[in-house]
């Protein structure tokens, strides 16, 4: 027998709907926790600034009075209200493998979507592109990344024997990280500094950073990555937010930003040392010990290296400024000694944005799907 429970967002309760997933995983070497902290603000309406345009409902699943499952639903109005859409999300999404589970959390959120009027549902998808989002449909034996969600391979299979359908592919990419510039990129990034009279920003300092290009950083995402799958712009709160959450961590030397003659930024570039084996070690916790981990992952030795985001403004893409971020990056990553980089997320569609790594060394590692289902 499951018993279903709908879960307050207090913050002890958003602990266990969080910790559950940890639990589950609990000795599998390719999953990465989440930050429970990072999780638990998420998830919260009283942290999140997404709250101000989302509505979300949390169950945890039962049986036999141990917790086997959580899903979260959500409803992104401001995406809606953009596609004249009636489309609600499911995410936060863990169970063991049995139908009965998945068919009880799925069913829940199904079933409440409808009392709020909605059409459609899809996920596994967050409150918008800063969360996690996709199922792992291949590359169940390589090691995750901070910023997606890894999931046994029973999960797709649950949802198809629930209905749900292909609705979008993300492909990610492992580059070995080359002992030079490639000689084309080195070419190409010279050509469109003097074509287009753009140059490279480096910071040294983290307030100045913060100051000169928190806000242009964010805004150019929402310009760059408008027509992408289900894109939700992010608010001035949300931006607030994100510079005080993002901007203080980063190593600064993997931050590159590039600006046009008039001093407005034009493209960005932030990558990460893999934190993958430090939240491992931490199991999500900065207490009493994950801080040293985590401190470790970020400043100790590091073979790999997290493209965390590349974004680009519309009017510049396709001109080659990709290269140009690269050019200044690259020399980064051979002096911390990174041998392999991680790409983010990309849709499988999105073939100009893969044709960059063809000056690499890759493979196609991971993919990831959205799934849908009508209501």
């Amino acid at each position: 027998m499951i018993e279903l429970k709908k879960i307050e967002p207090t913050k002890s309760n958003l602990k266990k709907f969080t910790l559950f997933q940890t639990d589950l995983y609990k000795g599998n070497k390719y999953f990465i926790p989440a930050l429970l902290s990072d999780d638990v603000a998420t998830l919260s309406p009283e942290k999140n600034p997404a709250f101000d345009f989302c509505d979300a409902i949390y169950y945890m699943a039962y049986k036999d009075g141990k917790p086997v499952g959580r899903i979260a639903g959500i409803i992104n109005r401001q995406v809606n209200e953009k596609h004249n859409g009636a489309t609600a999300r499911f995410g936060f999404i863990d169970f063991i493998d049995d139908p009965e589970v998945s068919k009880a959390l799925i069913t829940a959120v199904e079933d409440w979507a409808r009392e709020k009027g909605m059409k459609k549902i899809i996920g596994p998808m967050g409150f918008t592109d800063m969360d996690h989002e996709g199922m792992l449909i291949e590359g169940f034996e390589e090691l995750g990344t901070m910023a997606t969600i890894y999931n046994y391979d029973y999960y797709p299979r649950h949802l198809e024997a629930l209905g749900y359908e292909k609705e979008a592919d993300w492909v990610e990419f492992l580059m070995e990280v080359p002992d030079a510039i490639p000689e084309k990129y080195n070419r190409i990034a010279d050509i469109v500094k003097k074509k287009y009279g753009l140059k490279v920003k480096k910071y040294t300092n983290r307030k100045k950073a913060k100051a000169e290009i928190g806000y242009p950083l964010f805004h150019l995402i929402n310009d760059a990555y408008d027509g992408l799958y289900e894109y939700s712009h992010l608010t001035d709160r949300q931006i607030e937010y994100y510079i005080d959450v993002y901007l203080g961590l980063l190593n600064l030397d993997l931050l590159t930003a590039i600006a046009d003659k008039n001093d407005n930024l034009i493209g960005i570039g932030i990558s990460i040392p893999s934190m993958s084996r430090a939240l491992q070690k931490s199991r999500g916790k900065y207490f009493p010990f994950g801080w040293y981990h985590l401190l470790k992952g970020l400043k100790g030795k590091n073979d790999r290296v997290d493209l965390l985001l590349v974004a680009v403004k519309p009017e510049y893409q396709n001109k080659g400024v990709n290269a140009l971020l690269f050019q200044d990056l690259i020399p980064y990553y051979i002096k911390y000694g990174f041998k392999y980089a991680e790409s983010n997320l990309e849709l499988e569609t999105n073939n100009k944005v893969q044709g960059q790594w063809d000056y690499f060394k890759n493979r196609q590692h991971r993919r990831r799907r959205a799934y849908k289902k009508m209501l």
